[in-house]
């Protein structure tokens, strides 16, 4: 669907902190109960392993910015 704009490390590293701050999240920052700041990183946190599944940040692509290897 869209041009993937990610290198292998920008993903794996979207990744990680993605699930760490879904993790964070549910676990200790109040998600489940509705807390906003828990929502928040809860949110953040969905859309790094969205854009770390796809490859596509569609941040990257508003400002012309790829990290991912160029052929």
């Amino acid at each position: 669907m869209f041009e993937k704009n990610e290198s292998p490390l920008d993903r794996v590293v979207r990744a990680v902190v993605g699930g760490g701050l879904l993790a964070a999240s549910l676990a200790s920052l109040g998600l489940t109960t509705g807390k906003p700041l828990g929502i928040f990183f809860g949110a953040v946190g969905v859309v790094l392993l969205f854009t770390a599944a796809t490859g596509t940040c569609l941040l990257y692509k508003l400002f012309g910015i790829s990290t991912a290897k160029q052929h």
